[in-house]
């Protein structure tokens, strides 16, 4: 059985920082593909970042630059590290899991197996 488990969502004001964790248990994540997805109020779920392999690693246009994903193989464990946030982030933010490593639709939520039960990022102005 597969399971992810988000922490570290949370309030803080624009330009701050926030590092969101999704602990995964049940598969490996060095064997799989993860990512981060986020949902504003009436909105429909939106691509953040992907990584697999350790290396091959994505992100949205919206989040470049600011967004980091990385991985902890020894701890399972996907990290989300958001810089110079905005009240636009505003959003609750679900890991993924594929389990298939070649996909190329990867930005699609349909893509993903397994989702975790999101952690709410709220960013004041």
């Amino acid at each position: 059985q597969v399971q992810l488990a988000e922490s570290g969502g949370g309030l803080v004001q624009a330009g701050d920082s926030l590092r969101l964790s999704c602990a995964a248990s049940g598969e490996t994540i060095s064997r799989v593909t993860m990512a981060w997805f986020r949902q504003a109020p009436g909105k429909e779920r939106e691509f953040v970042a992907m990584i697999r392999w350790g290396s091959e690693i994505y992100y949205s246009d919206s989040v470049k630059d600011r967004f980091t994903i990385s991985d902890d193989n020894a701890k399972n464990t996907v990290y989300l590290q958001m810089h110079s946030l905005k009240p636009e982030d505003t959003a609750v933010y679900y890991c993924a899991l594929d389990m298939y490593l070649y996909s190329m639709v990867y930005y699609r939520a349909a893509e993903y197996d397994y989702w975790g039960q999101g952690t709410q990022v709220t960013v004041s102005s």
